[in-house]
């Protein structure tokens, strides 16, 4: 099912088109990450989305309406929105923060309530003590997790994200990705991701956008992007030197096991990736390893030699 609809949608400034003729559609619980360079057009076209910016040509659909036919603080209170800085609120705690958007849809205090403690307790903050502590009271880390909690508050369908784990640092910034794919499976809920980093895009993305000055040069899974760039853009941006590297870590070691076998010295979990799976052979200095379910059950085994042979061909 089609969440969004973007339709032949251009945005100019005086003569300048920032977004020019972008046509995409977005799936129902899916995420997908629009990346590009600096002053490609991909926040002016998330953007566009809940009306922040107007949309100078084009149409765009959510849930099958058109977001201009619906006046723009209805659309907004719909659609979780997230920034890079996270935007809270200084002088509000907390749980205030979160409680924004409920509040202005008149949930009741106790459903409100109940709303902020289930956030905090997704994202790791208990409740007792950081409900009533107040932003600057937080690490980076901790009030970007409140500024996504805050923006599903409402328990939206849509959640926009402009480059909302830009100011953290690599070590809290791959925790926060993480935390946003538990939640969003969690939820079901459909995620548009503004970034400019690629490693991003293929660790969050089921589809990337990929956009250069104002134009959509491709839109397609991780694995299209990686194995058949419709653009030599999009190829420069994906990179070249460890392109067999992203590709098997994007795919599954249960879909290229070999049948189980007994006494191997080791063993993986069958629901990581032929990257993680590679790595861990190689660190424990393994041949061969068992490949098991969640159950701990033997489903199936892998060699370092197939791994490897699976590498050069991707």
């Amino acid at each position: 099912m089609t969440m969004i609809e973007i339709r032949n949608v251009t945005k100019r400034y005086g003569a300048a088109a920032v977004v020019d003729g972008v046509s995409m559609s977005v799936e129902k619980g899916s995420i997908t990450v629009i990346v590009g360079t600096s002053g490609s057009g991909k926040s002016t076209l998330m953007r566009m989305i809940n009306r922040l910016v107007p949309i100078t040509e084009g149409q765009i659909f959510v849930a099958g309406q058109n977001v201009m036919d619906v006046p723009a603080t209805d659309l907004r209170r719909k659609i979780g929105y997230a920034i890079q800085g996270h935007g809270l609120f200084p002088h509000r705690t907390v749980a205030q923060n979160i409680a924004t958007v409920p509040e202005l849809l008149g949930w009741d205090a106790a459903r409100t309530a109940g709303r902020v403690d289930e956030l905090l307790g997704l994202f790791n903050l208990d409740p007792a003590s950081f409900a009533e502590k107040y932003p600057h009271q937080l690490s980076g880390g901790q009030q970007q997790r409140v500024g996504v909690a805050r923006a599903l508050a409402a328990e939206p369908e849509l959640l926009l994200m402009d480059e909302p784990f830009g100011a953290l640092d690599p070590v809290i910034r791959g925790k926060a990705q993480d935390d946003l794919l538990a939640i969003q499976k969690q939820f079901g809920t459909t995620v548009i991701l503004v970034t400019h980093d690629m490693d991003e895009a293929f660790h969050l993305g089921n589809q990337i956008a990929v956009m250069s000055e104002g134009r959509l040069l491709q839109c397609s899974t991780p694995e299209k992007i990686l194995t058949d760039p419709a653009d030599p853009f999009v190829q420069q941006l994906t990179g070249t030197s460890d392109r067999a590297l992203k590709l098997m870590s994007l795919l599954p070691l249960k879909a290229s096991m070999a049948p189980a076998k007994t006494g191997l010295p080791y063993a993986l979990p069958q629901s990581i990736s032929l990257r993680d799976a590679l790595a861990e052979m190689i660190w424990q200095g393994v041949e061969e390893a068992a490949v098991q379910d969640a159950d701990r059950a033997p489903v199936g085994s892998i060699s370092m030699t197939r791994l490897l042979e699976l590498g050069r061909k991707a």
